[in-house]
């Protein structure tokens, strides 16, 4: 079988993600040849929390490095690097001489921090933390995580401020242990990974004396800072690990949005769209995140603007898994299409409270507009929408934080298989929405910033020309009924705010 595939050069990429590990190989051509896949269990010890079991992640990625390079059947000095894409924000502590987890990794959905969040925003530095890090203080980042646990344990604290105990995100995590672990582990991270701690200055790039301070968290624990594209060490079988890019970032850097204006978005459970910035971070007064985009060796940082959407797929598991409207996902667009329009109903799926570009924690979902001529396929219909007005609202914010109008949607993910979504997404903006030929975005992030670092790939030109286009979605609606339905869909979603009082989980 070596014969066959002759002596080729390949690059792995692992996809570390919220409920599996996935390892995939391609070739110099950035077809995929080979992809090997484990879930990993989702742990709620209690309401609000959510956790993972670091070393069965750990376990999982090991053997699917090995799996997927056997059924290739290549030999292992042909795979001349691996990226690592990874789910963000998610916070690991282990100890530095035994390689051991200390408890269960903190997941980026876990709100058990947003009382202590709560107390730090009352501080007065808090302002300058949001100028410093370019991200408004929410527990859904890192820092807070970290905080939490120290302050949870004073002996704990002792041994991170002495190093003895180390902090990483996903990417690592999988690192140090790729590399050695307690035998001469290289404890790095990336920038688009340590922009979203809230602990890393976005103009120097570097761990900010004053955000640790904020947050009283040790430096010594804290991986050190590198680019997207370097070659950081090496696994026992030799393979330069050359990458590492957050899981957004990863699928902006294989939608090939290298220009300042371009912008991807990944549709899954909840929903992930950024646009490029170029070489100068922008400042979002419209409700968005600033963030690295990436950084490829030692070229300037590209930076980007995110908005996150919380629930997209969730509504049509929701439709499915609660109500029982449909018996599978991709039912959901053959109910939608049986009705013309959405009858008058408008669905805000604020299950856990409304992200970006509202920022409303306590908001809870809402159902508008429902008469007795509203059908189980109006309402399949108005699920749908949901997304692609949510798609509305951030894009708003980024058109008017950049000063430009977006001119197309790069999208990807799950839900892109559904036409009649993408059709209502393109409808909602108003311009076109492009679907890749190759779906695995975000793998393919990994692996392209990999080659680039070994030389397989010379320069991010020649990777746009491996991009091709599967589908392309024009807008059809009228702009007058355009933007009826988008106010309508905003005052429903106006319905959702201040269900919760203070003090309510």
């Amino acid at each position: 079988m070596n014969g066959e595939r002759g002596r080729g050069r390949y690059v792995m990429a692992i996809d570390q993600g919220t409920t599996s590990s996935r390892s995939i190989l391609y070739d110099a051509a950035g077809q995929l040849v080979s992809i090997g896949q484990r879930e990993h269990r989702q742990l709620y010890p209690a309401a609000g929390r959510v956790e993972h079991d670091a070393a069965e992640i750990r376990r999982h990625v090991a053997a699917l490095v090995d799996r997927v390079i056997a059924k290739a059947g290549v030999a292992t000095d042909q795979v001349v690097a691996i990226g690592i894409a990874n789910q963000r924000e998610t916070t690991v502590l282990w100890d530095r001489e035994t390689g051991a987890p200390i408890g269960n990794a903190i997941v980026w959905q876990d709100t058990r921090t947003e009382d202590l969040v709560t107390r730090l925003a009352r501080r007065p530095e808090a302002e300058e933390v949001v100028k410093r890090c370019g991200l408004p203080l929410l527990s859904y980042f890192a820092a807070p995580r970290i905080r939490w646990l120290l302050d949870r344990d004073e002996r704990l604290r002792e041994r991170a401020e002495r190093g003895a105990v180390l902090f990483g995100t996903m990417d690592s995590w999988l690192i140090w242990n790729l590399t050695g672990g307690p035998r001469g582990g290289v404890h790095v991270t990336d920038v688009t990974n340590a922009g979203r701690t809230m602990l890393m200055n976005l103009g120097t790039l570097d761990w900010d004396d004053r955000l640790l301070d904020f947050f009283d968290i040790p430096r010594a624990m804290l991986p050190d800072i590198r680019s997207n594209a370097e070659v950081y060490g090496h696994t026992a079988a030799g393979i330069p690990i050359a990458a590492a890019l957050g899981d957004q970032q990863a699928a902006l850097f294989g939608q090939t949005c290298f220009a300042a204006g371009e912008a991807k978005c990944t549709y899954g459970t909840g929903s992930f769209l950024l646009t490029n910035t170029g070489t100068t971070p922008v400042r979002s007064t419209h409700g968005l995140l600033t963030t690295v985009a990436f950084r490829i060796g030692g070229e300037p940082a590209r930076y980007a603007l995110e908005g996150s959407m919380a629930a997209t797929g969730t509504l049509v598991q929701w439709l499915r898994d609660r109500l029982g409207l449909i018996e599978d996902a991709p039912e959901i667009e053959t109910l939608a299409s049986t009705v013309e329009d959405n009858g008058g109903c408008y669905v805000v799926p604020a299950f856990s409270g409304l992200f970006a570009p509202r920022w409303r924690s306590e908001a809870r979902g809402v159902i508008a507009g429902l008469t007795s001529y509203i059908t189980k396929g109006h309402l399949a219909r108005a699920v749908l929408e949901a997304t692609a007005w949510q798609t509305r609202e951030v894009v708003d914010a980024m058109n008017a934080d950049t000063g430009y109008a977006l001119a197309e949607l790069r999208v990807d993910g799950g839900m892109t298989s559904n036409n009649l979504l993408m059709q209502q997404i393109s409808d909602a903006l108003g311009v076109p929405v492009e679907r890749p030929l190759f779906s695995e975005t975000v793998s393919l992030g990994a692996a392209y910033a990999a080659g680039l670092a070994v030389g397989l790939w010379p320069d991010m030109t020649g990777l746009r020309r491996n991009r091709r286009t599967a589908s392309r979605w024009l807008p059809t609606m009228p702009e007058q009924r355009r933007e009826r339905e988008y106010r309508r869909w905003s005052r429903a979603a106006d319905l959702t705010y201040n269900w919760n009082e203070p003090g309510e989980a």
